[in-house]
């Protein structure tokens, strides 16, 4: 472990909407409270590399699906320093609209994704909308097309993609959801992506409102606390406690430094 390489990732929101707490735990919440949702991108950067991690989408998706939509993705990841003409490594922790949009924004990437996830997207189980309803089309179809272009790496379960980052296919929010673990210099962090949309979720063992198998998702929070140094090196997918606990990767209001420890506790409906 003392020869693994340090990596610093960036947490990076660009879009956000409200909800209340109700809508994110299956079986509802006691509790009569607001419970927004944030948007995010990653990026990994370290040893000469740099892997962004899920693409968000883009304004005109954010006005289909009444998203409060701060500002392009792509934009973002500029003014943090990452061009994404430039970027050789998209981790798509899997295939719903606002994690696998703006792919060709990264003409020279290969794609990473999960093998059970293009059989997901593509397959039986989309014929029923309350799983293809998170998909686009387009998305999907461009994602084929890359295939085609031989920009999409399969993968089958747990892969190292570089010495100390590494790819964990989880499953329950969709068959293919993957996490991203990363060694920093706190340890190791893992990016849940929608394993854990919200802190509460894997924290109090309470599966997202959005499930395809129920069970998965509940053994996907003992795959994080297993992959992770601690419950304050899990990375949830859609948390806005995310942005005020971690502090500022130096560009204001734009991302987070997840490597770093985060400085404020959690909160939680009393």
């Amino acid at each position: 472990m003392g020869d693994l390489p340090c990596y610093e990732i960036q947490a990076v929101r660009y879009a956000t909407r409200g909800g209340t707490r109700k809508e994110h735990f299956i079986g509802g919440d006691p509790h009569e409270a607001p419970m927004p949702m944030d948007y995010f991108v990653w990026f990994i950067r370290g040893e000469g590399r740099t892997v962004v991690v899920d693409t968000g989408f883009t304004a005109e998706m954010a006005e289909r699906r009444k998203r409060q939509f701060l500002a392009s993705p792509l934009e973002l990841l500029a003014r943090c320093g990452v061009q994404p003409q430039e970027v050789l490594d998209v981790v798509i922790t899997h295939l719903h609209y606002d994690h696998a949009g703006n792919l060709g924004g990264f003409p020279r990437a290969t794609f990473h994704l999960q093998e059970r996830e293009m059989a997901f997207a593509t397959g039986r189980y989309m014929c029923h909308h309350a799983q293809r309803h998170s998909y686009e089309a387009d998305d999907v179809c461009e994602m084929v097309r890359l295939l085609y272009g031989d920009r999409l790496r399969f993968h089958d379960g747990v892969t190292e993609l570089y010495p100390g980052i590494s790819l964990h296919r989880i499953g329950g929010h969709t068959d293919g959801l993957m996490s991203v673990r990363v060694h920093t210099a706190r340890g190791w962090v893992v990016l849940a992506s929608d394993v854990s949309h919200f802190y509460e979720n894997v924290n109090t063992d309470r599966p997202f409102t959005l499930a395809f198998h129920v069970g998965e998702m509940l053994e996907g929070f003992n795959t994080l606390r297993r992959l992770a140094d601690s419950a304050d090196h899990i990375v949830p997918g859609h948390d806005p406690q995310v942005f005020v606990r971690y502090p500022s990767a130096g560009v204001d209001g734009v991302a987070v430094r997840v490597d770093l420890p985060p400085l404020r506790p959690l909160q939680y409906a009393g």
